[in-house]
């Protein structure tokens, strides 16, 4: 239907005409995502007639096809003007029940109309900077706050939790103010941490022990991990920078039993491989804001049958974390992006739990026995990260080196006998230990690790490549003196020429 001939409508006034106009509008436009830069005037003419139809005291149905027309509208990044006013703003946010804080599921609009409300919100706060500059105003983030708190209420639908913790990460990610709002002033983290236990359906068994053996195999239901990765993505937002800050006992207690969580999140599977990973992956990057202390959680449940033990510890958590990160190696893709979160997880976790460290290095770096072939050559998990170690990213390359090193206890001997050391100078260079003077870590003191393969080759090994390589013939063999002289001189003659140009 052409867009005067639903203004038509509107201006008309009648409720049952300008409905069945607004519907036809909008199942023609249901997929558009794309606009003609000439009907941009009547778009926005018609933006504004539909938020003032709004205002008037309409049946749900009616309300639905308005918040529809929006929605469709709002895809246009060139034109929300109609929408950002604070009247509008307002308007969408009575509709979808979160205007005033001290409002109740009993006084909210119909369930169909909140959750296309929060549609349009999402549209206009994401692509509208001028959004952004209402949105702290409006009071939106508190009430939402205030109805995450009734998500164990059963007539609240997974849309409207899906769709209300969507806009409070597009509101944490695009504004501080309402990051800092929401995590210190309402207490998000404890919030969204109750919102994330009830959304997954957590069962304890201990203080920081969820029950992870119930489930017989059965993944999560998608609605169930749509929701929880939202809530993750949210508080990733709000504990950006918590591991850089002092925690007190009270805020350790809230931590590890978000920790015990995650740990639940890493060992639980979704509709899906993809999903799976994707649910990981939002998990690993929020355990990696969580203060170290705190990730002492993801050793402390009880060892059961069939689970991965070590010094009496179970490994499970980490033993996927290492399954992951080594997922995302072969597939070489983005690898900074989704390389380093789990890294950097990694390398605070081995420096912080002697345990964690120990295991680790079982896995990543075993008793070297090959000494034949270069460490950057082989499909094992050392093999890779060394692989890493010159890669063209220096985010990548960092963080792969350091990790090695950590496992090494940061001894430049051992790191240089499993990497090489041409792998190793980067690092080297950088903390100022090419002389292999030992860094300053805190460790328990070095046990010998070397295998009797690696002791009968250790004279033949070249530490630049870090393998056995046969010695090379000396050039200079058979050479006269004066033939010696004379490439000594050349020698000294490029080397000036080379500091003086």
């Amino acid at each position: 239907m052409e867009l005067s001939r639903v203004m038509e409508r509107l201006e008309g006034g009648d409720q049952d005409s300008a409905l069945r106009a607004l519907q036809l509008h909008n199942i023609e436009n249901s997929q558009r995502f794309l606009f003609d830069v000439e009907e941009r005037e009547q778009r926005r003419k018609l933006g504004k007639m539909v938020m003032k139809f709004l205002e008037r005291d309409l049946q749900p149905a009616c309300q639905l096809a308005c918040l529809g027309t929006v929605r469709i509208l709002s895809r246009d990044k060139t034109n929300l003007r109609p929408f950002t006013t604070r009247g509008a703003m307002r308007s969408l946010a009575k509709h979808a029940g979160i205007e005033y804080c001290e409002e109740r599921v009993d006084g909210m609009p119909d369930l169909d109309v909140i959750v296309e409300a929060l549609k349009c919100l999402c549209n206009v706060v994401f692509n509208s900077p001028a959004a952004q500059e209402i949105s702290a105003e409006s009071r939106m983030v508190v009430g939402l706050s205030e109805r995450v708190k009734l998500y164990n209420e059963k007539n609240l639908t997974h849309d409207i939790k899906f769709f209300d913790c969507r806009l409070l990460f597009l509101f944490t990610a695009l504004r501080v103010d309402i990051r800092k709002q929401l995590g210190h002033e309402l207490r998000g983290v404890s919030l969204l941490t109750d919102a994330l236990e009830s959304t997954l359906s957590v069962r304890w068994s201990d203080t920081y022990e969820v029950v992870t053996d119930d489930r017989d195999g059965i993944p999560l239901a998608r609605e169930q991990t749509d929701c929880a990765m939202e809530i993750l993505k949210v508080l990733f937002n709000i504990t950006f920078d918590l591991n850089k800050r002092e925690v007190d006992e009270e805020d350790a207690v809230l931590y590890r039993h978000l920790v015990a969580i995650l740990r639940h999140c890493l060992l639980v599977e979704a509709d899906g491989e993809d999903r799976t990973e994707e649910l990981h992956s939002h998990t690993v990057n929020l355990l990696g804001n969580l203060p170290l202390m705190c990730l002492d959680v993801l050793l402390t449940p009880k060892v059961q049958l069939g689970s991965v033990e070590y010094l009496g510890m179970n490994m499970d958590a980490v033993n996927l974390l290492l399954d992951f990160l080594e997922k995302r190696l072969d597939r070489g893709h983005k690898l900074k992006e989704t390389l380093t979160p789990a890294l950097n997880l990694l390398i605070e976790s081995a420096r912080a739990h002697r345990e964690t460290r120990k295991f680790l290095r079982t896995r990543v770096l075993p008793p070297l026995r090959d000494v034949q072939t270069r460490p950057e050559e082989g499909n094992l998990l050392r093999n890779k990260l060394v692989r890493l170690m010159t890669h063209i990213d220096t985010d990548v390359k960092h963080c792969a080196a350091e990790l090695l090193f950590v496992l090494c206890k940061e001894s430049v001997a051992r790191f240089v006998k499993y990497t090489g050391y041409g792998n190793a100078a980067g690092l080297l260079a950088a903390r100022g230990l090419m002389g292999g003077r030992r860094a300053e870590g805190t460790y328990s003191e070095d046990e010998d690790t070397d295998t009797e393969e690696y002791k009968e080759a250790k004279p033949n090994i070249n530490p630049v490549t870090g393998r056995v390589e046969e010695r090379a013939v000396n050039p200079m063999d058979g050479m006269t003196d004066e033939q010696k002289e004379y490439e000594a001189m050349k020698l000294f003659n490029m080397f000036d020429k080379l500091s003086r140009y």
